[in-house]
């Protein structure tokens, strides 16, 4: 079943990208007691999430946080260190990276994607949501192949 607004996300475990390495973190932990602008992407260092859905959230993350985001977060069923790595090279400092390496949060939320065709296995669908205090506020999931609504000025116009 995939989650809907108004729904507390999940708890399960996530690693959390730190320029001191890996962080295992509880989603329950991470997402308490703040608002996080949530995008999921299907793979680091792939075409439209290198050459837009990231570098996006990157250019917009001042005007998120004007609005009253406290976070900018991406998830992806990636390693910890392809992660770091993918936000280093994007010079992403202002959005935390959550490694979803077994594809546990994706499957949790019911926004799973099968990449098979294109040698990457199960993976996380596009899309983003804002979440207070673990509780998602808006949900956009894009239509396969497509993206716009998760995009950061599709979120920023949301708030």
């Amino acid at each position: 079943m995939t989650i809907s607004v108004g729904d507390t996300l999940p708890d399960v475990k996530m690693v959390k990208a730190t320029a001191e390495g890996p962080e295992q973190v509880q989603s329950s932990e991470y997402f308490a007691g703040k608002k996080v602008a949530l995008f999921s992407v299907p793979g680091a260092y792939t075409p439209t999430c290198s050459a837009r859905h990231l570098p996006g959230y990157v250019e917009k993350a001042e005007e998120l946080k004007a609005k009253g985001v406290d976070e900018i977060a991406c998830t992806a069923v990636n390693d910890a260190f392809v992660l770091g790595a993918w936000q280093g090279a994007n010079n992403a400092a202002d959005v935390t990276m959550l490694a979803d390496g077994n594809g546990d949060f994706a499957e949790a939320v019911g926004l799973t994607m099968d990449g098979s065709g294109f040698g990457l296995g199960q993976r996380g669908q596009r899309f983003s949501m804002m979440v207070n205090n673990g509780v998602v506020e808006q949900l956009n999931v894009e239509a396969p192949g497509d993206f716009s609504v998760s995009s950061a000025e599709h979120m920023l116009g949301q708030l």
